[in-house]
């Protein structure tokens, strides 16, 4: 049991070796590095030798401060963005309060599209999932729970384009971004 344990660590499976799905490519690689400094963390990849684990941890002592300067920054372009809206429809059509309502309920539901509705079409259709499924997924990333129950481009039995795990790992960066404005919302609200 030992042996098929460190077996499938190393990415070998009954299925097969699932190297080819690209764990340790670039794409891989880039997806691991989101998923430790975003503190995500699902579980499924970890370094193995005594020398990755101490560079890993070097890594996340580094890559999570800078990380969240740079989930900061995002956040704040967005809601430069929203903000820079909302005084254009104020001096066109002169509404004041209106304005800025509309257009951050415009920027809560282009989020809710970018970030939990529409990716789960994109899992349903490159991993097989439900669409409920995508969308825990999708939900439970951006949170930073990471459970690891569903983790992309892991099943042996699907080819998975190039471009999905780098246009994922950028989904994370910029949906956490704007999942943390929403919260900021919120708190602001009920404060």
């Amino acid at each position: 049991l030992q042996g098929i344990i460190q077996a499938y660590k190393s990415g070998v499976t009954l299925q097969g070796n699932t190297t080819s799905l690209g764990r340790w490519d670039f794409s891989g690689s880039f997806f691991f590095s989101i998923s430790a400094i975003t503190t995500i963390g699902y579980g499924n990849l970890s370094p193995s030798t005594v020398a990755g684990r101490i560079f890993c941890i070097f890594f996340a002592l580094f890559g999570i401060p800078l990380n969240l300067v740079l989930l900061n920054e995002i956040g704040q372009l967005m809601l430069l963005g929203v903000q820079h809206c909302a005084h254009r429809l104020e001096k066109v059509f002169r509404w004041q309060k209106k304005a800025s309502l509309l257009i951050k309920t415009c920027a809560l539901v282009t989020g809710l599209l970018l970030f939990l509705l529409l990716p789960p079409l994109l899992f349903s259709d490159k991993e097989g999932w439900s669409y409920e499924e995508g969308f825990y997924y999708s939900f439970i990333t951006l949170s930073t729970i990471g459970f690891g129950d569903y983790v992309i481009g892991m099943n042996p039995d699907r080819t998975y384009p190039r471009w999905y795990k780098n246009v994922i790992s950028l989904w994370i960066l910029f949906g956490m971004a704007w999942l943390a404005l929403v919260i900021k919302f919120c708190i602001n609200f009920l404060e």
